[in-house]
């Protein structure tokens, strides 16, 4: 198998800057390896494509056989790393309108998500286009108690045991939660719903690779023993203090050296429409993982071509404090040819006989040169072809280089302090029990 490449010779950095920082990557591989850095308590998925339980997988396999054998549909319901991961990978493999196909068309149950947000008009239109269609729910809360999949999964579970009565419903259920307590094992230790573990040393953000993201990914039809696999061969690969030696390190080490420099945002680009939802991963595994004691490089992504006709201007010639990380697939396994024009009237038959993915590329190259000569920083990442190996493999890239890419930058990598004050001004709005004093505060402010 090969190698994911990674190209930073349109970095706009020196040699020698990256020989400056390699002392400094030996210590955060140490500190993160030998568990002496912050947050070491959840750095379990460092080595778990090689230490999961195997025979959790096979029930897990069992199971999303079990889901398409009654199903037409699964209900995801889980809020950032409890979905994020399972959506990008399905996303990228799967028919781009892959839930619109006729049974006969699709390989597994179409997928469908809930309690990532607390629209009630998205809530009521996904309870119409289930009231005439065989489902089953997966729900993905560590605690159980996060608001937004919780109320999700309150409602869902009562229009589910409606329609099937309480017994069948609960064989279409599944839960993936702490493996130990919370609120949501004792309901499904109750009422006897199968459960797959959150391991307890990995966060929601790392761990796409356990059976959060597994059971969903293994329902869509994808090959989930070649992602571990993928995983593994990254997980070697990548222990190699070695700056000179390891990619993954050199994208971790420019990121810094980029950030030291202005550079305080890093905007993840695509070209193809269906990796959106990789970048949505992406945004929060970085994002949660490096912003907070007043640091952090701001990750943002785009959708090329798309973008480049909305945001290519400021990007190009807008402030110089950007750079730009930029997926690219050797080998697409789909593809369109343009047709010839005998009018020619839009002037397009110089490209005629190509095909619409080397136009891409040519987009892609000319957009590279272009940024460059604006002075935007542009780091390339190219995986051979598009299969379930080498995205376990990317998946684990970003994993590893954000950790060590956290210790760099001298913050925790693994922990979100940050996100919990939303909840409590929100809880104290909604007239939540034991939160009446700020709930009087903040009425005040908003007076």
């Amino acid at each position: 198998m090969k190698s994911i490449n990674f190209d930073y010779q349109h970095s706009l950095i020196e040699q020698h800057e990256l020989n400056e920082i390699k002392a400094q990557v030996e210590i955060a591989h140490e500190a993160l390896h030998n568990k002496t850095g912050p947050g070491s308590d959840y750095t379990g998925w460092v080595d778990y494509p090689q230490n999961y339980n195997h025979k959790e997988l096979e029930r897990l396999k069992k199971a999303a056989k079990e889901i398409n054998s009654n199903s037409e549909i699964l209900v995801v319901i889980g809020i950032g790393g409890s979905y994020l991961g399972a959506r990008a990978i399905i996303d990228i493999f799967n028919h781009s309108f892959y839930n619109l196909l006729p049974n006969h068309k699709r390989k597994a149950v179409s997928i469908f998500y809930a309690g990532n947000n607390i629209s009630g008009s998205y809530l009521r239109d996904l309870i119409e286009l289930l009231e005439e269609k065989e489902f089953s729910l997966n729900v993905i809360s560590k605690s159980g108690t996060t608001t937004e999949p919780a109320i999700a999964f309150r409602i869902l579970k009562r229009i589910l045991e409606d329609k099937y009565g309480i017994e069948e419903a609960r064989k279409r259920i599944y839960v993936t939660t702490d493996s130990q307590s919370g609120a949501l094992l004792k309901l499904a230790k109750n009422e006897g719903y199968e459960t797959f573990s959150i391991p307890d040393d990995i966060g929601g953000r790392y761990s796409v690779l356990t059976p959060v993201g597994l059971l969903p990914i293994a329902a869509a039809g994808i090959d989930i023993d070649q992602l571990l696999e993928g995983g593994k061969s990254a997980m070697e690969e990548y222990n190699n203090k070695n700056l000179n030696e390891n990619k993954c390190y050199q994208y971790a080490a420019l990121r810094n050296i980029l950030y030291r420099k202005g550079k305080d945002i890093e905007i993840l680009v695509n070209y193809e429409p269906a990796w959106r939802f990789f970048a949505e991963w992406w945004k929060q595994l970085f994002g949660e993982s490096e912003g907070k004691d007043k640091k952090g490089i701001f990750p943002v992504a785009v959708d090329f071509s798309t973008d480049l006709h909305s945001l290519g201007q400021i990007i190009q010639d807008g402030k110089e404090n950007k750079f730009e990380t930029i997926i690219q697939i050797q080998e697409q396994n789909r593809d369109v040819e343009i047709i010839d024009d005998p009018e020619d009237n839009d002037g397009l038959n110089f490209i005629s006989g190509k095909t619409l993915n080397y136009i891409n590329k040519m987009a892609f190259k000319g957009t590279l040169l272009a940024h460059k000569d604006g002075n935007v920083p542009n780091l390339v990442i190219e995986i051979p072809e598009l299969n379930e190996y080498y995205l376990g493999k990317l998946i684990y890239f970003f994993e590893k280089a954000c950790g060590i890419s956290g210790y760099l930058l001298g913050v925790n990598p693994f922990n979100q302090p940050g996100v919990e004050a939303y909840k409590r001004n929100m809880f104290a709005l909604l007239g939540k029990p034991g939160f009446e004093e700020l709930q009087s505060q903040l009425k005040n402010r908003l007076e």
